[in-house]
């Protein structure tokens, strides 16, 4: 048994932090709202805290997994933020999609102050987060990232480290913007079967079985059919993500002319109102269009 910190309990957080519990783990959760901290308390045991800090305290491992850099640097810096709690040795494990460039100033500064930092983002979605089978992409020291695979793997369907601080990030990027071109892939091909008198469910169940296959096609081509989008990963969201895609391409020299596209095509959807709504909701977006 180790003794936790879970900072941020969203949708991912939540269940991440559940899974540590239930494992037979000392947790301390923290979260902005206080009112979802009592709530997971009352549903898994554990404890919480007022401050990160306060819930980093004597802790081994301090994960989090909140919305932005800011968020991030929010729960990290500064008198109440969890570095000023932890003691040497301690590993945070940061489960955050954000950019490479806060990334490297956080591991900087965990470093100067004797704690370890591991960049660890996720893909799986809420499904994923529910049931620990997360995809766990890791950056940073391989002593560090040796000592926190335990505690990963316990929500993990699969957890690597790629490379040295900041791997993981770049990695998240890549997960993203394959995502994007397949989402508007399918979002076109089933718009293009309904515009040509087929019955979408049957083309999927042919197609799905050859080389178009995918994730994306066999868990949300139906709820793109039957036009729901109260579930998944939030467009906002996603938007937020290619945001960094695009800002790290740009520094990088990578080209990514259909990762740009497919950015402001979420930037229609947020404009029908659907930023909540789950990424599969390109499909909205052509029906929209006729």
């Amino acid at each position: 048994m180790a003794k936790l910190a879970f900072l941020g309990l969203g949708v991912m957080g939540y269940p991440m932090a559940g899974h540590l519990q239930a494992a037979g783990h000392d947790v301390c959760v923290y979260n902005r709202t206080t009112a979802k901290a009592g709530k997971w308390t009352a549903q898994h045991g554990g404890r919480s805290a007022a401050t990160p800090r306060e819930a980093a305290e004597g802790a081994e491992f301090v994960m989090a997994c909140v919305g932005n850099d800011d968020d991030l640097r929010s729960v990290c810096q500064g008198a109440d933020g969890a570095f000023a709690g932890m003691r040497k040795g301690a590993i945070f494990v940061d489960h955050t999609t954000v950019s490479s460039r806060v990334t490297a100033e956080l591991y900087d500064q965990a470093r100067s102050s004797g704690l370890g930092f591991v960049d660890a983002p996720v893909s799986g979605g809420q499904a994923g987060a529910e049931n620990g089978q997360l995809s766990i992409m890791c950056g940073g020291d391989e002593a560090d990232y040796a000592a926190a695979e335990p505690v990963i793997q316990i929500y993990a369907k699969l957890c690597r480290r790629i490379g040295e601080s900041g791997a993981g990030q770049l990695t998240k990027m890549c997960n993203q913007i394959a995502i994007a071109g397949l989402v508007q892939g399918l979002a076109e091909a089933l718009h293009f079967a309904e515009k040509a008198g087929l019955d979408g469910r049957a083309v999927v169940e042919v197609i799905s079985q050859g080389a178009a296959g995918s994730w994306q096609m066999a868990n949300r081509y139906q709820t793109m059919l039957d036009d729901k989008w109260n579930h998944g990963f939030a467009v906002d969201w996603m938007r937020k993500d290619l945001g960094i895609c695009l800002d790290t391409a740009d520094e990088t020299g990578a080209s990514l002319p259909v990762t740009a596209l497919v950015d402001q095509f979420y930037k229609d959807v947020q404009k029908m109102g659907g930023g909540r709504w789950d990424t599969s909701s390109l499909f909205a977006r052509l029906r929209k269009l006729g």
